[in-house]
Parts: C-alpha cells; sequence; structure tokens
C-alpha cells in the first residue's frame, strides 16, 4: 500500500512540474533573453527518474 502510495505522490509531483513549466515558459523565454537561465530541466529530470525507480517494469 505505501509503494503505491508512494507512486501516486511521485506521479502527481511529476505531473504538477510539467504544469508549472509550461506556465512558465513564457517567463522562462524572457529570462533566457535577458541572460538568466531557469533550470526546470533539472527538476524534470530528478522526478521522471524517481517516478521510474518507483514504479515496476
Amino acid at each position: 500500500m505505501e509503494s503505491r502510495l508512494y507512486q501516486l505522490g511521485v506521479f502527481a509531483l511529476y505531473q504538477l512540474s510539467v504544469l508549472l513549466g509550461i506556465f512558465l515558459l513564457p517567463v522562462a523565454l524572457v529570462a533566457r533573453k535577458v541572460g538568466v537561465p531557469l533550470p526546470l530541466h533539472r527538476v524534470l529530470n530528478r522526478l521522471e527518474e524517481a517516478y521510474d525507480h518507483a514504479t515496476p517494469n
């Protein structure tokens, strides 16, 4: 039960981070033009790895 709950929690966090990334895309594009990179890809990669590790193959 705990494992399934953990999987659902990680999946929800991953989906929320993708949604946040979509909403922040205009901000990221403006920041990039100014020269300030936003490291959202790091967050997505970590959550994706955590979800892949949590789900049985």
